[in-house]
């Protein structure tokens, strides 16, 4: 018997999202004054959950797998709905690598001597609630909530209603196990119908982050009905420039890898530019290669002058696809590429095929994204991928957080100041003087 633990308490069941949502907020310095042992006792005790738990989790992700087929769901967002022994093994991994970090709170990033006996440091602190309106992808629910786990945030989760059953399972299983781990009441809120985010939009006085996922018109949608702070990116227009200098037997594999290793990610390539010096021997081989992998091609008029394929429209440049389709288009030079991308692109993803250093190192200063890659795939664009034991979702934004949102995403700081007796009239008269040694 599987409980929906945020409303055990019959007393709960008739609040509003706003009371409930006050609980949470009531929960994070809770949260935020554990020990990182505790916390990553927690982890463990999830994953075990997870594991134990695993044939009722599969046996609910089966149920929204095949009310999905009958709704005519379309085959990339199948794959990302299922949640199978893979996917479970890659999230336990995830959350073994996270207990492996170090505690990334109260770490010291600054120790400065103001004056004698007045000592400032600034501490990683979490940043209290965090909101999170995702995908129909359960493995997403597993990775965000182990994230906010390690890092002491508290989190509302609100996933996509193609995965309801799954991720009702899982929140029960994980909230159960991070609470008999001795996490606090109200850690973790799980919201299920989809009329409840607007009422969440409307929590600022509780909620200090939300992170959207989703398509572009969800995001923007998000961004504009609400007063909380919002992290996340719209788009994924990510682009693969192959540029006169290409290593053609390295290029094929990688534009391959970008489209079709995981066609519904957001960090999947939708957009081909090719040098004009390199396209005759390129293309070719590429459309072949494509074709074998059933990916549709779309080219300018000088594609079509090199293979047969669907002609490419001015839309084509601004659309990211999450299907089997490529855009194609022959630039002149580096420079042409990096405005289209900076033109075009949505400042996610975009790589560089060349064997030029110096062409390399231009195009990743030049090209504004959050992710500027050598002879590599964009879909290394993952925070489990980096290093970072998962992540709650991709920022294209320059403030707080950029790239990949892991560990370090979700951490804010506070300063601290030790003085004995000191006031500041001592200093603004003179009697006193500042003089600022930072410390070992």
């Amino acid at each position: 018997m599987h409980i929906n633990l945020r409303r055990v308490h019959s007393k709960e069941e008739h609040m509003t999202i706003e009371e409930q949502a006050g609980l949470v907020k009531l929960a994070g310095p809770k949260l935020a004054g554990t020990t990182g042992e505790l916390r990553d006792q927690a982890l463990l005790a999830v994953a075990k959950a997870l594991t134990d738990n695993k044939e009722a989790i599969f046996e609910a992700n089966r149920q929204d797998i095949e009310q999905a087929e009958a709704d005519g769901i379309a085959a990339p967002v199948l794959k990302r709905l299922r949640f199978d022994e893979g996917k479970l093994r890659d999230v336990i991994n995830g959350i073994h690598d996270l207990v492996q970090m170090p505690d990334p709170l109260f770490q010291t990033k600054l120790a400065r001597e103001l004056d004698e006996g007045l000592t400032l440091y600034r501490e990683t602190c979490p940043i209290g609630v965090i909101g999170v309106i995702f995908e129909a992808r359960p493995d997403a629910l597993v990775q965000i909530s182990a994230l906010c786990i390690k890092s002491g945030n508290c989190v509302i989760l609100k996933g996509g209603s193609e995965a309801a059953k799954s991720n009702k399972i899982l929140f029960d299983t994980i909230y159960a196990a991070v609470r008999k781990a001795g996490l606090p009441e109200h850690c973790m809120l799980q919201l299920e119908a989809r009329s409840e985010i607007n009422e969440l939009l409307t929590c600022q006085e509780s909620v200090d982050l939300l992170i959207p996922r989703g398509s572009n018109a969800f995001v923007q949608y998000i961004m504009s009905h609400t007063n909380i702070p919002v992290m996340g990116h719209a788009d994924g227009i990510c682009h693969i420039y192959v540029d006169k200098d290409a290593d053609i037997g390295k290029a094929i594999p990688i534009i391959l890898d970008a489209k079709t290793q995981y066609v519904s990610a957001c960090n999947t390539v939708e957009t081909l530019l090719v040098h004009k010096d390199i396209a005759k021997e390129l293309v070719p081989k590429l459309a072949q290669a494509l074709k074998e992998k059933h990916v549709e091609l779309r080219g300018t008029k000088e594609i079509q002058a090199l293979v047969d394929c669907v002609p490419a429209t001015e839309k084509d440049d601004d659309t990211e696809y999450l299907d089997y389709i490529l855009s194609a288009k022959v630039v002149a030079s580096v420079d042409e590429a990096i405005d289209h991308i900076n033109r075009h692109g949505s400042h996610h993803t975009d790589s560089i095929v060349t064997e030029n250093k110096e062409t390399a190192l231009h195009f990743m200063r030049m090209v504004d994204s959050a992710g500027v890659y050598q002879n590599c795939s964009t879909r290394f664009a993952d925070g489990y991928r980096y290093g970072f034991g998962a992540e709650v979702g991709i920022s294209t934004s320059k403030l707080h957080a950029r790239g990949p949102v892991g560990l370090e995403g979700l951490l804010s700081y506070k300063y601290k100041l030790f003085g004995d007796g000191h006031i500041v009239d001592d200093y603004a008269q003179g009697r006193k003087k500042f003089h600022f040694v930072d410390l070992p």
